[in-house]
């Protein structure tokens, strides 16, 4: 007799598009307790399920939305949601998180895990309420802007469902495209593009159904107490007033701040673009589901002149450090204006905001003819154009459909020098902090499975420049006072474990901010063990990290991925050519070859391929993989 589940709805959604036909599976209690749910569950379908280098944007490619059991309204970052895929961008695994109430309304309808196979024969959009599934006409939706198609929805199916949409650069194709929820976006990697090769527009989803718990008590006592850590955090105050883009003038200063397309690493206008914001954008705060106890979600707007802007979530760092500092803009109401539009049309504002600075680079050093520049000066800081640009990328429109592939993609179509320009780890644009302050961030964005990303670095930013341990040393984690943030020696070996732990966020899709506010790993680890009755601690939680992260690994290998692809690319590592930094020789990376095998050795992967080795695999109990 198969064990009960608690802590789950028990069942997992597979919609084929191709054929219309839809299957309500059963969850296995074995495979679920070896990995959760969140990116654990997303890899071990896609490893599992797809062919090795299957086209992302073809039929074959699956969009994977994972909750977990701690995917509760009660829970400190419960309001998440996990997609997965194989990115169209980098050919990689890939992950995107977004936060709102998504994950709430699956479970309520009775579906840990999402699948969506195949493709449509016509634009369409999903409809689930409870055990009802419908595939229904989206011609409705065609190129309409992620806003104008979940108003378009709403109206013809009324209010009380949680709406996700793409926007223009989906439907484009537009290969870091979004998937919408609200103004709250599953940005990375390409999901958008995934969801619109496949004619869906838009899934909509409601339920009235509730997911049984083992111990109640032993639940809410873990979230109290986590509550209460959290309310207490004196940081926590501080996020909430200023959330993520209070740090720019911190970044800027502690060379943080990748300026002028990662020429340098700070540009000493940090503090006046966030005083400019905070006076004259920001509106108010705003929790991306209702009973976040933080709620650092930003709502700005423009009031008025040429980037006049209604009101609208958004406005995040890294946001508004791609529109000002990577393209040299000091015009905040550009950027804020900018944010707006990539919400809208639904693409990716951390690449697009690298696509623009590579483009201007490329412009300098006359790479682009005018067959690509449409009459456009890509100037550095000409503000005018980059709302322009962000139109032209999101409908792939003259020089917007070359940005629109990303900056490697880009740079093997314009050759020459380009490929200097291109920013990029496994062709994910990198986003907008620096290795050059705190070298731990080298290694984890040259090792990170869906490349250069801003959510998996942030602890080894956290750990070498603000000496946060994220509650890991008592499982080992040296103390980050122990380390100057530019010492090379001992950060490959610390890497790994930060990756560990960081990941446990994704894999129980909780947001990961959290963490800094005082939440612990083994908090998380008691709320899981009252939710479902198994006895789970931190330990048990670390292990199945470091079991995600080696088939993640193992996914990117099938696909071609190996040891030079965990190169950073070169610019992360020189010494600054402008800005405070310039003089300061420390801050270049000097040996990175040694920090990679260090990391290696302790990930117990092959120097030479970057392979795990199968001992490691046997321990994690992933030898059915081993080849």
């Amino acid at each position: 007799m198969q064990e009960k589940l608690f802590g789950y709805a028990g069942k997992q959604l597979r919609i084929s598009l191709s054929d219309m036909k839809v299957t309500k599976e059963e969850l296995d209690p074995k495979l679920i307790r070896k990995y959760l749910g969140g990116t654990g569950y997303g890899i071990k379908v896609l490893y599992d399920e797809l062919e090795s280098g299957i086209d992302p944007l073809g039929e074959k490619n699956k969009l994977v939305f994972t909750t977990s059991p701690l995917t509760k309204r009660q829970v400190p970052g419960g309001g998440s949601l996990e997609i997965c895929f194989k990115s169209p961008l980098t050919k990689t695994w890939s992950e995107s998180r977004v936060g709102d109430e998504f994950g709430f309304a699956m479970r309520s309808a009775g579906y840990d895990f999402l699948i969506i196979e195949g493709k449509a024969k016509t634009p369409s959009y999903i409809v689930i309420e409870d055990d009802k599934v419908e595939i229904r006409d989206g011609k409705n939706l065609i190129q309409k802007s992620s806003s104008e198609k979940a108003e378009v929805v709403e109206d013809v199916h009324g209010k009380g469902y949680s709406i996700m949409t793409i926007g223009q650069g989906g439907e484009n194709e537009v290969l870091y495209s979004a998937i919408m929820i609200n103004n709250r976006a599953a940005g990375r990697g390409g999901a958008g593009a995934v969801m619109g090769s496949k004619n869906l527009l838009s899934l909509i989803c409601k339920g009235s159904k509730e997911v049984k718990t083992a111990d109640q008590n032993k639940f809410m006592k873990a979230v109290k107490d986590t509550h209460k850590k959290i309310k207490d955090n004196p940081d926590t105050n501080g996020f909430r007033k200023h959330g993520t883009t209070g740090d720019m003038g911190d970044c800027d200063d502690m060379g943080d701040f990748p300026t002028k397309n990662w020429q340098s690493n700070s540009w000493g206008k940090g503090d006046e673009l966030y005083e400019h914001f905070y006076k004259n954008n920001l509106v108010d705060n705003k929790q991306c589901y209702k009973g976040c106890p933080v709620g650092c979600g930003r709502i700005a707007l423009v009031k008025e002149g040429k980037y006049k802007t209604p009101l609208h979530e958004g406005a995040e760092y890294e946001t508004l450090t791609a529109f000002t500092a990577f393209v040299l803009n000091e015009d905040v109401d550009a950027a804020v204006h900018c944010d707006y539009l990539c919400n809208e049309y639904g693409i990716d504002t951390i690449s697009t905001g690298a696509a623009i600075a590579f483009a201007m680079e490329c412009y300098e050093n006359g790479l682009l003819s005018e067959k690509y520049t449409d009459g456009l000066e890509l100037k550095w800081g000409n503000t005018e154009i980059l709302p322009k640009l962000v139109k032209k990328i999101a409908n792939r429109e003259g020089l917007g459909d070359l940005l629109a592939d990303g900056v490697k993609n880009a740079a093997d179509k314009l050759g020459g020098r380009a490929v200097d320009f291109a920013v990029q780890v496994k062709g994910l644009e990198a986003p907008a902090h620096d290795p050059r302050s705190g070298k731990a961030l080298a290694v984890t964005y040259g090792t990170g499975n869906r490349g250069s990303c801003h959510i998996h670095p942030v602890e080894a930013m956290g750990f070498d420049a603000g000496k946060m341990d994220f509650s890991l040393s008592e499982f080992g984690l040296p103390d980050p006072e122990d380390f100057d943030r530019w010492d090379e020696e001992g950060k490959g070996k610390v890497v790994k474990l930060l990756q560990d732990g960081g990941t446990i966020p994704d894999i129980i899709v909780v947001c990961k901010f959290m963490l800094y506010v005082g939440a612990e790993i083994k908090d998380y680890a008691d709320m899981l063990t009252g939710l479902t009755g198994w006895e789970i601690d931190g330990w048990e939680l670390l292990e199945i990290g470091e079991r995600v992260i080696n088939l993640q690994k193992l996914f990117n290998q099938r696909e071609g991925f190996d040891r030079e692809d965990d190169m950073i690319h070169p610019r992360m590592g020189k010494i600054p050519a402008f800005g405070k930094y310039k003089d300061q020789k420390d801050c270049a990376i000097y040996n990175y070859i040694a920090m990679l095998d260090e990391y290696y050795q302790e990930r117990g992967w092959d120097k030479e391929t970057g392979r795990p080795l199968p001992e490691r695999l046997k321990k994690l109990g992933l030898e059915a993989y081993i080849t």
